[in-house]
C-alpha cells in the first residue's frame, strides 16, 4: 500500500519535538539532515515549516554572522502556554463581570414595565398618536407648495 503523507501540522509538530528532545541550537543545514532522517518530514518542505514555526514565535531564530541558528527551549514553550492560559483566563473574568453587570441592568431596566392593563393601553394609545403624526405629516407635505413661507423662500 501507498505510504500516506504527513499533515502540515503533524510536520510541525514533529519539528518541534525535534527541538524539544535534543534541546540544542541548529543551523538550517542541520535540520535538513535530521528532519527526514529521525521524523519523517520531507527535506523539501524542512524550511517551509520552520519558517512558520519561526513566524508563530515556537521557534526562535538568530543571525551571526552569515549563519543563521535555531532554537526552541521546552521551557519557552511552558512559558508561552503559561501567559496564554493567563490572558484568557481574565478575560474570562472580564467577560463574566460584564455579563453579570448586563443581567443587573436588565434586571433594573424591567422594574416599571411589567405589563399592566394601563400600560398596555398607554402603549396602544402611543402607537395611534405615531400614526395620526405620520398621516399629518403626509397631509403637510401634500400641501407644501401652497404654503406662503415656501413661496417667499423660492422668490
Amino acid at each position: 500500500s501507498k505510504k500516506k503523507g504527513l499533515s502540515f501540522e503533524e510536520k510541525r509538530a514533529r519539528m518541534m519535538e525535534i527541538f524539544f528532545e535534543t534541546k540544542d541550537v541548529f543551523q538550517l543545514k542541520d535540520i535538513e539532515k535530521i528532519a527526514p532522517k529521525e521524523k519523517g518530514i520531507t527535506s523539501m518542505s524542512v524550511k517551509e515549516i520552520l519558517q512558520s514555526l519561526v513566524d508563530d514565535g515556537m521557534v526562535d531564530t538568530d543571525r551571526i554572522g552569515t549563519s543563521n541558528y535555531f532554537w526552541a527551549f521546552p521551557s519557552k514553550a511552558f512559558h508561552a502556554r503559561k501567559r496564554k492560559l493567563e490572558e484568557l483566563e481574565s478575560q474570562f473574568a472580564e467577560s463574566t463581570q460584564k455579563k453579570e453587570a448586563l443581567q443587573k441592568s436588565i434586571e433594573k431596566s424591567k422594574t416599571g414595565r411589567e405589563d399592566t392593563a394601563e400600560r398596555a393601553a398607554l402603549i396602544e394609545e402611543l402607537t395611534a398618536l405615531r400614526q395620526k403624526k405620520e398621516q399629518l405629516k403626509a397631509e403637510i407635505d401634500k400641501y407644501r407648495e401652497c404654503d406662503p413661507d415656501v413661496i417667499e423662500e423660492m422668490r
